[in-house]
């Protein structure tokens, strides 16, 4: 039998990445992702921590990817699963190309939940940032002068926003 519900949250998914996808190559722009989240939700992202708020993400997205966008950045997905409103999705980050055409890449892992109505409460981004760290000094990258720094203290809290408790049962 088919869940109606993860079925919906995969197909919004999609909508999501197919929108990061025209990001990633400049045909659209970071404020739009935020759209997909309802007003409370909360997103960790695994350098700068969490970002509460709808707003809140819109403008995370713009500060958090500044400089990284038009370099050869992109996250490309490789699989999606859902059970009711949780949703996994395996990704690559791909931080270039190496001399040879190779991409340098680090995979990573998105934990969502599916609120309904085309939104998400919560996406939860995964990544091993010492994998990060010793990709970056292997390819040498130089951040450019509009990059920004993640805070020094994030915040680590994990948690579901609380209107969305229940969903996690």
């Amino acid at each position: 039998m088919t869940d109606p519900t993860a079925a919906e949250a995969i197909a919004t998914y999609q909508r999501l990445v197919s929108l990061r996808d025209e990001i990633d190559v400049g045909r659209a722009d970071w404020p739009a992702l935020a759209d997909f989240f309802t007003d409370d939700a909360a997103y960790i992202d695994p350098a700068w921590g969490r970002v509460e708020g709808r707003e809140a993400i819109r403008e995370f997205f713009v500060t958090s990817m500044a400089g990284l966008t038009g370099y050869g950045w992109s996250t490309p997905q490789n699989w999606v699963q859902a059970v009711g409103p949780r949703l996994i999705s395996q990704w690559d980050q791909i931080l270039g190309k190496r001399e040879d055409g190779t991409p340098w890449k680090v995979p990573g892992l998105s934990i969502l939940y599916y609120a309904g109505d085309g939104l998400f409460c919560y996406s939860h981004d995964l990544l091993n940032m010492t994998h990060v760290g010793q990709t970056l000094r292997d390819m040498q990258w130089k951040p450019p002068p509009e990059a920004q720094r993640p805070p020094r203290a994030p915040n680590r809290d994990v948690s579901l926003p609380a209107a969305w408790a229940h969903l996690a049962t």
